[in-house]
Order: C-alpha cells, then structure tokens, then sequence
C-alpha cells in the first residue's frame, strides 16, 4: 500500500506558492522567492507538521470541508515539490550573482507551473514522475 495525501493539499500548497512567487515578482522583491524555498523544503524535510502551507490548510480550510476527502499518492506531488525546491534555489543563486532576468525566468515558471497545477490539477511534476516510474 502506498502513501496517500488528500488531494487538496498540494493544489493549496501550489496555490500558495504560485501567490507568493507572484508576489515577489510584482513587488519586485527576489528575497520572497528564498522565502518560499525555505517554506517548500522544510515541509518536504519535516512533513505537513512544520509544512506552512499544509498547517494553513489543515487549520483553516479542511476544518469546513464536507464530505469524503479524495485522495492521491503522495510520491508525484512529493516529487514535484522537490522540483519546485530545486527550481527556487536556482533562482534564489541567480539573483544572488546578478542573473536577475534568469532568476525571474526560473521563479516564473515555478509560479506557472503552480498556479496551473492549482487550477486545473494538471501537475507537470507529477506527470513526469509518473512517466519516469512507469
């Protein structure tokens, strides 16, 4: 039996992140972009329980959730997530050497991504780790 995840914590986990990327590229302000990294690669270290994002969503919108909760197997997001990680601090060493265009190209796609996979469930992460391990 493999691990499960409700559903709705990682598109609430990409709604977050796809806002908060956003953010930092309307305000202009790259140290956001570290901030979510951070945020991303502590919950993929510790779990939901140190996971911002999914405590936020445990806490204030499950709680007045109805009905039965769908779920998902954890590795796909897992994995996407750990893209997202890997995309962030890319950026977050771009800006830090001066490629600033590069690192908002990079933090950009991360918030595309996010806010697709939000949307729509289409989650290019996982897809790519469902072809990888098929």
């Amino acid at each position: 039996m493999t691990a499960e995840v409700d559903v709705n914590i990682p598109r609430f986990n990409q709604a977050c992140t796809a806002a908060l990327t956003a953010l930092a590229f309307v305000i202009p302000w790259w140290p956001l972009v570290t901030i979510v990294a951070v945020i991303l690669l502590v919950t993929r270290v510790g779990g939901p329980p140190l996971g911002v994002f999914t405590q936020l969503y445990v806490r204030t919108v499950q709680p007045r959730l109805s009905g039965p909760v769908e779920t998902e197997p954890i590795g796909p997001p897992r994995f996407a997530q750990l893209l997202g990680i890997v995309i962030l601090f890319t950026a977050t060493l771009c800006f830090v050497v001066g490629a600033e265009t590069v690192g908002w190209v990079l933090t950009l796609t991360v918030t595309g991504l996010a806010t697709l996979a939000a949307a729509t469930r289409v989650c290019v992460g996982c897809i790519i780790y469902n072809r990888a391990t098929t």
